[in-house]
């Protein structure tokens, strides 16, 4: 079973928060109803939120200081409530750190749509931080060293920085991204020389033996980065 995506409403007055906290639970979300900063802040340090909505007008005291310790602390979209027309209370609770920020009366589908867009444009922002995160600091396993894909550092078992040309590091790079692949020497070739290969041109074999040397205990007998006969090269990926 799905985990609901929480949600804390904070100082809310009963009118507006009793229809959208209905309309939030019928979708699927888990509603937190709390009246104050303090148990605001106590809630999201102890437990995981992924949306608080503060009315501006609500019970809470100083909301906008509830917004700015939420964006400062805290990776939970921020949607602020305010109590009608003016664009004052709008622009103070954006420049605090909301997310968005809804007039009231309001109805509770608007709510409903602000928040998924909230959510949404969060998990964009999750999506490509965990990604980027995941480029710097990916490491792959070749033998027993450790590649660096992020500090472009190739490591002993031992943690010694173990010395690679550019050239070096482009071969374990598409070797990394290829793995248990069979790679033929045009490929190789083209993407670290810019060329095709030619049977006289052995820089791409001398290449490869020299970074044998490097992450295999027996570069005799490669198991490591294998010679895939009449096509080219594979790199045995344990993981």
């Amino acid at each position: 079973m799905a985990t609901r995506s929480q949600i804390v409403m904070c100082g809310a007055d009963a009118e507006s928060s009793a229809p959208a906290t209905r309309c939030l639970d019928e979708s699927g979300f888990r509603v937190i109803a709390l009246d104050d900063a303090a148990g605001v802040k106590q809630w999201v340090a102890r437990n995981a939120t992924d949306l608080v909505i503060v009315d501006l007008q609500g019970d809470a005291s100083d909301p906008t200081q509830v917004i700015r310790h939420l964006r400062e602390n805290t990776e939970a979209g921020i949607i602020a409530l305010s109590a009608g027309p003016s664009s004052i209370d709008r622009i103070v609770a954006l420049e605090a750190g909301a997310d968005d920020c809804l007039s009231k009366p309001f109805e509770p589908r608007e709510l409903l749509a602000r928040v998924r867009a909230v959510m949404r444009r969060q998990a964009d922002v999750d999506r490509v931080r965990n990604d980027v995160l995941r480029y710097v600091s990916h490491i792959v396993k070749f033998g027993d060293c450790d590649l660096d894909i992020g500090q472009r550092r190739l490591l002993s078992a031992d943690g010694t920085e173990v010395s690679v040309s550019a050239m070096e590091f482009a071969l374990l790079k598409i070797f990394a991204e290829n793995p248990n692949r069979p790679l033929h020497r045009d490929e190789l070739s083209l993407r670290t020389h810019g060329r095709r290969w030619s049977p006289l041109d052995r820089s791409l074999d001398i290449c490869i033996s020299r970074l044998r040397r490097k992450v295999e205990r027996n570069p005799a007998k490669p198991q490591v980065i294998l010679t895939v006969r009449g096509v080219g090269y594979r790199f045995q990926s344990v993981g």
